[in-house]
């Protein structure tokens, strides 16, 4: 219950009611078949609107789903070589490693050293150099190259901002399935709600008329 003495009101329709007794514009709202929402709760008064709670918090999630699905965490990716990798490998590697970085993905470039190739840790460092400088223009190297156990590696951070991948119709329909599923869900537990129950209507006692006596025809 909104315990502030007056606030500012907005019918269902967006119009201003100008600024009202709170017990007023709950009444106000009662008649419409409305509840009284606060809105805006920092203002001076409080600006409070007639709307169908339940669809008013439908809608918000709603909202907050849409912002969560268009958003994209920004991930990690990794990219291995060999010391005696061939020139289309490495081609075929640098391709694909621009292609995270365009997408705004960190990637974790690794040299995975195979028996007496550890001997010889320079060629997995100058490999991992040579990688950092064909990206440069689309990433940046956040760690020189480290030797952990049998890998080196470098991590490389993109300069590009992080795309916005539309849902697929696969996935929109999935979606749309859910939000049909919420809807379902909503309304099931709106009817599960009981309403008030009436008194059943009285009737009026009928006393039975009393036997009559038999009467003999003369």
């Amino acid at each position: 219950m909104i315990r502030i003495p007056q606030v500012r009101v907005i019918d269902e329709e967006g119009n201003q009611l100008g600024i009202m007794p709170t017990v007023r514009a709950l009444e106000v709202a009662q008649e419409r078949g409305f509840d009284l929402v606060e809105v805006a709760p920092m203002a001076s008064p409080p600006v409070t609107r007639f709307l169908d709670f339940g669809q008013y918090k439908y809608e918000l999630a709603k909202r907050e789903k849409e912002a969560k699905r268009r958003q994209r965490s920004v991930t990690f990716k990794e990219v291995r070589l060999s010391p005696k990798i061939g020139q289309g490998d490495f081609d075929t590697k640098l391709h694909r490693a621009v292609e995270f970085l365009e997408d705004g993905d960190r990637i974790k470039v690794t040299v995975r050293f195979r028996g007496r190739e550890l001997t010889h840790p320079d060629l997995g460092r100058i490999l991992l150099q040579r990688f950092a400088e064909q990206v440069k223009d689309h990433g940046v190297v956040e760690r020189a190259p480290v030797l952990e156990g049998k890998s080196m590696f470098i991590s490389i951070a993109s300069v590009h901002k992080p795309k916005v991948h539309e849902p697929t119709a696969k996935t929109a329909t999935r979606e749309a399935s859910e939000d049909a599923a919420e809807l379902m869900l909503d309304g099931a537990a709106s009817a599960a709600t009981p309403a008030p129950s009436e008194p059943a209507p009285t009737e009026p006692a009928v006393s039975e008329p009393a036997d009559l006596p038999a009467t003999t025809g003369e």
